[in-house]
């Protein structure tokens, strides 16, 4: 039986794991990504990594035959290379990601950006699985998607497909200007419907820094039928509970006018934010629902079911 390794290679973390040609994940481990320290630092790391499964593998009599990776920035499939990463990886940009590390491990290596690797594991064994299309988006640290055509991702004549965050969204104003992005343009869905952007949201509208420091704490709030703090506190919830409103429905109204552009077979919503209940649920799948024409009315729309294994299995398959 063929066994590979799939990675998924992101801004903090880097977990990898041994994958039968069935999509069983055999075992896994997972190191911080050293994502101050540049490419060549990150592939030493990452090669270290494989190894160390490599190894496992053959203690329990299982050959490894290739390694498939999921990397954060734009991956040119083809030649295995980084062609653009944003600063929560340093150095990552221009790094020959297939070849560095085929050269360290001593296995072909094939890669892909990491959001099209989650969308290959749900095409194939997940929420999607048996579908002839699907369309995955993920909402979380950022907003990201990918296209997939039996288990193939649509990536794009410059691999940059995928990159669903960053088109406009009629959600992403406050007070009538465009909010900035942080690909460095305005008014984009990823400014008003990411994990973060429904932080700032829930600020912008008068909830307090103390009251919920960060995104989790926004939902922490909104679910609090009875803030402690009195009316400040109740002042905070109730910007809490317009903040996650917002931002669910410019979600839902993106991936609405995605299914109509692109007819999927099955829709599937990934990320932190499609693991946060009905207050983001409900509203996301309303908005979508409303976005759709008519013939599109019953697309099925599904959560993730893969969670963390998503990217290994996705990667693994690019090699399997």
């Amino acid at each position: 039986m063929t066994h590979v390794i799939g990675v998924d290679l992101g801004g903090t973390k880097t977990a990898a794991g041994v994958v039968s040609s069935s999509g069983e994940v055999l075992a896994s481990e997972t190191i911080p990504t050293l994502n101050r320290a540049g490419g060549e630092a990150i592939l030493d790391a990452t090669a270290a990594l494989i190894s160390g499964l490599v190894e496992r593998a053959a203690d329990a009599g299982v050959t490894v035959s290739g390694v498939g990776v999921g990397s954060a920035g734009v991956i040119d499939a083809a030649a295995g290379t980084v062609v653009s990463a944003t600063d929560a990886i340093l150095g990552w940009a221009g790094t020959n990601l297939a070849a560095g590390l085929s050269a360290r491990v001593g296995l072909p290596v094939r890669a892909v950006n990491d959001v099209h690797a989650h969308a290959i594991g749900e095409a194939w064994l997940g929420a999607a699985a048996g579908s002839s299309s699907s369309l995955m988006v993920a909402f979380g640290t950022g907003v990201g998607g990918s296209f997939v055509l039996g288990c193939a991702p649509v990536l794009g004549h410059r691999f940059v497909g995928g990159h669903v965050g960053h088109f406009a969204s009629p959600y992403a104003t406050f007070e009538g200007v465009p909010l900035p992005c942080v690909c460095g343009s305005a008014g984009h869905v990823e400014a008003i419907a990411s994990g973060p952007a429904i932080h700032e949201s829930y600020l912008r509208f008068g909830g307090s820094a103390v009251d919920a420091v960060d995104t989790r704490g926004v939902f922490a709030l909104a679910s609090s039928s009875t803030p402690d703090g009195g009316a400040a506190a109740t002042a905070s919830r109730a910007a809490a509970l317009r903040a996650i409103d917002l931002g669910a429905g410019a979600a839902g109204q993106a991936v609405g006018g995605l299914i109509n552009i692109l007819d999927p077979e099955t829709v599937v919503i990934s990320g932190g934010l499609a693991d946060a209940g009905g207050l983001w649920w409900e509203p996301m799948e309303a908005a979508l629902r409303q976005e759709l024409l008519a013939p599109l009315a019953q697309v099925p729309v599904a959560r993730a079911t893969l969670g963390n294994t998503a990217a290994i299995v996705g990667a693994a398959k690019l090699v399997l």
